[in-house]
């Protein structure tokens, strides 16, 4: 090991994918509260050392980490870059996500109607928001069996949920059907499953969460719980003891039914 993985590897060591603001940076910041070693991933790299300087201002062990999941060259560089500085991977937070439709709340998405979406839309979403998550696990998976408690938490929605949004009479009635956000993030969970059942034997636990409606930049700053809020569930999951679920859906109010 070189000197700088010798240093650091007594802290436990954090990848937060579109880590740069909203729900990911408070994840970030949340994390390295707790003591982590937390590396925050941003496709723009600029944007990714403005927000892990600021979490360092703060007092916390950030650093940047240029990273856009639908480029495989940056997932493999950052793996290799975990790789040379820390030698192993303790938490993995795929947060990283995109609604499709800009910076419209999710009940003006007109363009995400099954009937009239345009496949290119679809496409994209589900690019990032499942593809995406796909090809950084596998990337860091090796690294994350090195850890003494491997935690893989994908940020998910209360929208992935067919039950809650399958009943008219329910509270997510009154949103447009979606052909693209909705059902990539029912396609995370059902992805989150079939990680946790392959891994649970190496004892790497893997759940979705679902943060509510936070005020973000995804939702026009319409959502009504703050981004601290919002990510206190994914470091709960983040931080679950060995006897913690695996193959779960939560939100701050506990199980989200699928």
């Amino acid at each position: 090991m070189n000197e700088e993985t010798e240093e650091t590897t007594e802290r436990r060591v954090a990848l937060v994918t579109g880590a740069n603001k909203g729900i990911g940076r408070g994840v970030a910041g949340q994390l390295a509260a707790l003591g982590m070693t937390v590396l925050v991933g941003a496709r723009d790299p600029g944007r990714g050392e403005e927000a892990a300087a600021a979490l360092r201002a703060a007092g916390g062990d950030v650093r940047a980490v240029t990273l856009d999941v639908t480029d495989p060259a940056t997932v493999r560089a950052a793996a290799e870059l975990v790789e040379t500085r820390f030698g192993r991977l303790d938490v993995l937070v795929n947060n990283a996500g995109i609604t499709g439709s800009g910076q419209v709340s999710p009940s003006d998405a007109h363009d995400q109607i099954p009937s009239t979406v345009e496949l290119d839309m679809v496409r994209a979403v589900f690019e990032t928001n499942v593809f995406g998550v796909i090809a950084v696990t596998n990337a860091m998976l090796p690294l994350l069996r090195r850890s003494p408690a491997p935690r893989v938490v994908n940020v998910s929605s209360h929208a992935a949920s067919l039950t809650l949004t399958g009943d008219p009479d329910g509270p997510f009635a009154a949103l447009l059907p979606s052909a693209a956000y909705a059902p990539s993030k029912s396609a995370l969970s059902a992805l989150t499953v079939q990680y946790a059942n392959e891994l649970r034997g190496d004892g790497i636990l893997v759940n979705a969460a679902a943060p509510g409606f936070v005020d973000t930049d995804s939702n026009n700053h319409t959502g009504f719980l703050t981004v601290e809020q919002g990510a206190a569930v994914v470091v709960r999951l983040a931080t679950l003891g060995a006897e913690g679920p695996t193959a779960g859906f939560f939100g701050e109010e506990g199980e989200v039914p699928w």
